[in-house]
């Protein structure tokens, strides 16, 4: 099968992509597939670069390549394509409108508030959320912390992933510098209640739950640097869970995940408290595919290695 993979982008994300691309050439070739790498960044025109491919698989993440436009594209050329569509893609990027969606379908999530960055084109360019009229200015975001239990909170943009821009704010003295940095990500920024606990996710394929993993990163936070920097977090996999307490929290992954309308692959994030409640952060479409990623992780518990993994997502693939 001729395969090509996107990756690279433009978003804040870029980096990471460029190891997932690579990642998944090497294991769709080992499949022996017909891979080529799509670098969209480098390749001028990658619309007519991926013309003769029998199937696109997506490994952007964040920006275009997550929120659904590029697979808005692919839909309007006809290509098949790995993830979700267009619409889940959108709504899953948006983090409001992902909580409204699983508080609708009775998936626990904390509370919240967004602050709106301004409406110049700057901020436009930053984000496509909409608008709610509770929308919070910056200056106004001090008393709405009171609201969400107070300090310390999450602050993070609306619409990244990867945590990027995000901070945790232990008092009232970085809220603003917080804010600040979350608005140079997107025009709407969140502010969410910080549930104390367990960091754990639930990686779903072609609509079955896969072991749940443990994050546990050293420096406290799951932030980028954790993420993506080998030996500053600790993960376990299958999570250390009663049977049933786990049981619960990947039938929540998948209604989260469906919630919204997604499919092939995914991942939803959770926070579990030290009394047992279980909170959805939100669900990524297009999560990271390298080699300290948590659905390959997730997968290898399994049974699935990666180069099978692969196979598998490049299965689901849709028109």
């Amino acid at each position: 099968m001729k395969v090509a993979v996107l990756y690279g982008g433009a978003s804040a994300e870029r980096d990471v992509s460029l190891v997932t691309g690579r990642a998944v050439a090497d294991a769709l070739g080992e499949r022996k597939h017909d891979v080529r790498l799509v670098e969209t960044q480098v390749d001028g025109y990658w619309c007519e670069a991926v013309a003769d491919a029998d199937v696109v698989f997506i490994a952007l993440h964040g920006g275009a390549g997550e929120n659904g436009i590029v697979q808005g594209v692919l839909e309007l050329q006809g290509k098949a394509y790995t993830g979700s569509g267009v619409l889940a893609s959108a709504l899953a990027m948006d983090k409001r409108i992902s909580k409204l969606a699983f508080r609708e379908a009775g998936v626990p999530t904390p509370e919240w508030r967004v602050v709106e960055m301004g409406q110049g084109p700057e901020t436009r360019e930053r984000g496509g959320s909409p608008s709610f009229p509770d929308d919070l200015s910056p200056e106004e975001a001090r008393g709405a912390v009171d609201e969400l239990g107070g300090y310390p909170v999450i602050v993070k943009p609306n619409d990244q992933g990867s945590t990027v821009g995000l901070t945790l704010v232990r008092d009232e003295g970085g809220l603003a510098t917080a804010i600040d940095l979350a608005g140079r990500y997107s025009s709407h920024v969140m502010l969410e209640t910080y549930v104390p606990g367990r960091e754990l996710t639930v990686a779903v394929l072609d609509g079955e739950a896969l072991p749940l993993v443990e994050v546990e990163p050293k420096s406290g936070l799951y932030d980028y640097e954790s993420k993506y920097t080998k030996g500053m977090t600790v993960y376990t996999c299958p999570a250390e869970m009663e049977e049933s307490a786990a049981a619960e929290m990947s039938e929540a992954g998948l209604r989260a995940f469906e919630c919204l309308g997604c499919s092939g692959y995914g991942r939803a994030d959770f926070r579990l408290d030290p009394e047992g409640g279980f909170y959805c952060l939100e669900v990524n479409t297009v999560p990271g595919m390298t080699e300290v990623s948590l659905v390959p992780m997730a997968a290898k518990a399994a049974g699935i290695d990666f180069p099978e993994l692969c196979e598998r997502i490049l299965q689901t693939a849709k028109p």
